[in-house]
Parts: structure tokens; sequence; C-alpha cells
């Protein structure tokens, strides 16, 4: 697999507001809208990229854009972590000489609902025939399953889950985009309505429009661009079970378990290098999985790790910094939001910004557990 720092991230935008609302766009609009924007931040224009990758038909991408025909096309969908598996294969198609210059975008109405095929994919799929029977139809309910289990054998509270969206917002009362920013406390988590226990209305993602786009090419490359480039040190992606009936083990995450290891042992880290982690968060106990599945912390230690203030501002492990899906933005598929962050810390701009981010994960999750993607992105180059 890749050389360690041999591509780049030498243009990055995203398209997200308070308001969780973009309602002039359709989700075509939106993704075009995010990829306009990343070019413009690179310098460059459609003609310019010879690779593309979007969930959805890059086709329809490319040809609205105005792009030449391209060398290199990904429409991998393996849901929300998609996109870190797109910057996966970008890396890899521009170290084998496929494409010079990869467009991963993303645009998603999420809220609007202008241009967005319903969540499912369908009655023909293992989830409806296997699992939708019986109730379990949706992800507040489907993330249920494995989460009570985990629990059960760990010890883990309703408070540690609540500690998740409590340390998040204090994130998000930083970010002048971010949906909710007001802080909230423990007992305010757990006093919010229940929807599908353990999970209360502030344990669960936000519903709203957005858009995010990166423009990746070779490190020998990135010097001929006006941005600061983001190096990719290392990757990993891997696949587990489209139904989450049917994890081999519910308390943790095989895909997790591959992809986030790969990825570190690829850019030639351990867990004390990294100064920022983005772990999706569409639902609160997925930190606590990703924190544990990446080998951060022990098993059954996530929540209190949480808890004890250690990922929130001023603690040891800066984590979900934009505030996360739980009160930033998540607009069904999340995870080109934690990219579009790890991007900024490691350029020094975000809104809620760690003091000197030298390598920063992002690990991303598919469906219910049934994907992972993990990308280790630095401003070193080794």
């Amino acid at each position: 697999m890749p050389t360690r720092g041999g591509t780049a991230v030498v243009g990055a935008a995203e398209m997200v507001n308070a308001s969780g609302r973009i309602p002039e766009l359709s989700q075509l609009g939106l993704q075009a809208g995010a990829a306009i924007a990343a070019m413009k931040d690179a310098g460059i224009g459609p003609k310019d990229v010879d690779g593309i990758a979007c969930v959805g038909n890059p086709a329809e991408v490319a040809w609205y854009l105005g792009m030449d025909p391209p060398s290199y096309v990904d429409g991998t969908s393996v849901g929300g972590c998609s996109f870190m598996l797109h910057v996966r294969h970008a890396v890899a198609a521009i170290e084998a000489g496929l494409a010079k210059t990869i467009l991963v975008t993303h645009g998603e109405s999420g809220k609007s609902q202008l241009g967005r095929a319903g969540f499912g994919g369908g009655r023909q799929t293992m989830n409806a025939q296997y699992e939708g029977w019986t109730g379990v139809t949706g992800p507040p309910s489907m993330f249920t399953i494995p989460v009570k289990r985990y629990m059960k054998e760990t010890g883990t509270t309703e408070e540690h889950l609540a500690a998740v969206a409590v340390a998040q917002r204090e994130w998000a009362g930083k970010n002048p985009n971010a949906v909710m920013k007001d802080p909230i406390t423990v007992d305010d988590v757990l006093n919010s309505r229940m929807i599908a226990y353990p999970f209360r209305l502030l344990m669960c993602c936000l519903v709203t429009d957005g858009a995010g786009a990166l423009i990746i090419t070779s490190a020998d490359r990135a010097k001929d661009f006006p941005t600061k480039p983001v190096y990719i040190l290392g990757t990993g992606e891997s696949v587990e079970t489209p139904m989450v009936s049917q994890m081999k083990d519910l308390t943790r995450s095989g895909a997790f378990r591959v992809a986030g290891p790969r990825a570190m042992s690829d850019a030639g880290i351990t867990h004390k290098d990294v100064n920022h982690l983005m772990i999706y968060d569409a639902f609160a106990h997925l930190p606590i999985y990703g924190l544990e599945d990446l080998g951060f912390v022990g098993r059954g230690e996530a929540g209190p790790f949480i808890a004890a203030g250690n990922t929130r501002p001023g603690g040891k492990l800066p984590l979900n910094t934009n505030g996360g899906g739980l009160s930033y933005t998540h607009s069904g598929m999340y995870g080109m939001y934690a990219l579009q962050e790890s991007v900024r810390q490691v350029r020094g701009t975000a809104a809620a910004q760690v003091p000197d981010v030298k390598v920063a994960v992002s690990h991303g999750v598919g469906g219910m557990f049934m994907a992972s993607g993990t990308i280790v992105f630095s401003n070193e180059r080794p």
C-alpha cells in the first residue's frame, strides 16, 4: 500500500451552516458547490482534475462540473465512511499513476430532501428481508442492538453515553457553523426525550443539509498549489456485515479493528503520536467503540475516559472538535465532515483549533458497523 506522505490534500471546502439547511440546492447542486469551492481553494478548475470519487453517480457529477472525461472514477458506497475509502483509493490511484489530481466530493440534502433517495436501499436488501420485518427499521433502533450488549458486558452506563454528547457540545460551542451550541449537562441529556433505549434525543445525530470536497494529488506536486499541503500518512478500510444482528461480536466492530490499526501501521505512528482524533458519531456510542477498537483505551474504559474530560477542550485527546454529528452537522453520511475537520486542524484553521496539531486521525463507520475507513493526516512529510 501507499508510501507514507506520498500524497497530499491540496484543496478542501465545506458547505455547512448553523441552520442546518441549504434549501436552494439539490443534492447534485450541493456536490457541485463543494467541488467548485475545493477546486478554488486549490487554485484549479474542472479541466485540471482527472479523477473523481463520490457516492452516487460520478458520471453525473463530472458532467455537471464540466470535467474532461476522467482517467479514474470511484463510486464506492458503503455508508457514511465512504469518503474515507474514496481518499484511500485516491491515494492508491495516484501512486499507481492512474490519475494526477483527484476530486473527492459529497453533497447531501438530508434536511431539505431535494434530490435525495430514501434510507435503506429498498425492500430487496438483506436488512429489509431479515431484520426490517421485526420492526428494527432505522439507525436509532438498529444501533441499539449492539450497544445494549456492550453496556451489559462492560458496565458502561447511560451517564457515560450522555458524557459523549456533553463533551461534543462543548466543542460545538466554539464553532460558529454548529447547529447546536448551547451548553448541556449529563442531566440534560438523560432528561431529553427517549427515542429507543438507551438512546435519548441528545444522544442521536442531527439531520441537516451539507456538502464537502477534497482535492488530492501527489506530495511532489503539492508545491505547485497555493495551499499548505496536508499529507496523507496512512489509510485503512474494511467491511463486516450489512446486518447489525450478524456482527461476530456485538461489543466490538470487526471493521474498526481492521481499518484503524492498518492506517496507523501504514503511517508508522503510535497512539501517543496522535494530537487530534475524529470518530464518526452518528450516535453517542460510536466514539466509545472507536476509542477501544482503535486501541486508544482498554476494554470498557472508553465511557469513563470520556466522562473524565479527556476528550473535551483542554483534554489530553481532543475528539470530534467540530462538535460532531451530535451537535455540528449530520446530513446522513457524516464521514466527509470528519475529514474536513481533520484537514482544518492540521492546517491550523479550525474554529476550535487544538494547539500544535501535527498528526490527526479521522475514523468513520458505514451503516450499522457494516464498514469502516480510517485516514491519518499530518502537516509534516516523513
